[in-house]
């Protein structure tokens, strides 16, 4: 199996800076890591592997530092990462960076599956899966806790609000995976070591043949007109007891906030 597994690099702390022109995250500068829900992916992907062979490849936009993270997934045991880097593809939103991942994807031809994070915790849409789908023209699941392959299908469980979901697909497709679905492992010094020495392909959007128009901030219909730093207020209360006698305090707490509203 060929699978392709999306990873984005998000910022390892909460307090990030904001471009006052373009609104745009400022990532230079700020420690990233994978994001989360990618690095379930990136599992998911080296277990498919074991079971049925085959090449397991990680693709990223993002600035060059997202090589760091980029070089964990091979740590990991991923045979290959490539990197989208380019001034031209900053600011993008999810429409955009679905655009640029599907050229990535067919510029590396031959694909069984495409793995993605249910959502990355910058952002938080989990858009980006079902939108990649959508570009390339094949189905999607999302929200998976579980898959198996057989036969050119891919079955996915899918976790609802309070039920899960068995689906079928034909292969290719996209699957989006959500935390529980494995535990990620923890590569050994050796598979580090070797990570450090792999060469991490860098690409452009000239080398994807890309549209200018479909990426970075004339590629995005998503506009960021104002941003606010987050109200920081001090004090609280640490609720001890009974679930019963807790969820009674906090009603009493929300019906005094009511009436003092007016």
């Amino acid at each position: 199996m060929n699978i392709v597994v999306c990873m984005k690099q998000v910022p390892e702390t909460t307090e990030v800076r904001v471009d006052p022109e373009t609104k745009a995250l400022i990532r230079e500068g700020v420690k990233g890591v994978i994001n989360p829900f990618d690095e379930n992916a990136v599992e998911a992907a080296l277990q498919l592997r074991e079971a049925h062979g085959g090449k397991v490849t990680v693709i990223s936009m993002g600035p060059p530092q997202a090589e760091e993270s980029l070089r964990q997934a091979l740590a990991m045991g991923a045979d290959d990462a490539i990197l989208l880097t380019d001034a031209a593809s900053r600011g993008s939103d999810t429409l955009a960076t679905s655009y640029t991942l599907a050229q990535m994807v067919r510029k590396l031809g031959d694909c069984d599956l495409i793995l993605c994070g249910k959502q990355a915790i910058d952002g938080d849409t989990g858009q980006v899966g079902p939108g990649l789908a959508e570009r390339l023209g094949i189905s999607q699941i999302t929200l998976a806790i579980g898959v198996e392959v057989s036969d050119g299908k891919l079955r996915a469980r899918r976790v609802l609000d309070d039920f899960f979901e068995v689906v079928e697909v034909k292969l290719p497709a996209v699957v989006t995976v959500v935390k529980q679905i494995n535990e990620p492992r923890h590569p050994g010094m050796r598979n580090v070591l070797k990570a450090k020495r792999a060469e991490i392909a860098k690409w452009s959007l000239e080398d994807l043949d890309a549209d200018p128009t479909q990426t970075g901030f004339d590629g995005s219909p998503t506009q960021v007109i104002e941003v606010w730093p987050p109200e920081r207020r001090s004090g609280g209360k640490t609720l001890e007891g009974p679930v019963e006698d807790m969820v009674r305090e906090i009603a009493d707490v929300i019906k005094e906030m009511h009436f003092a509203a007016g």
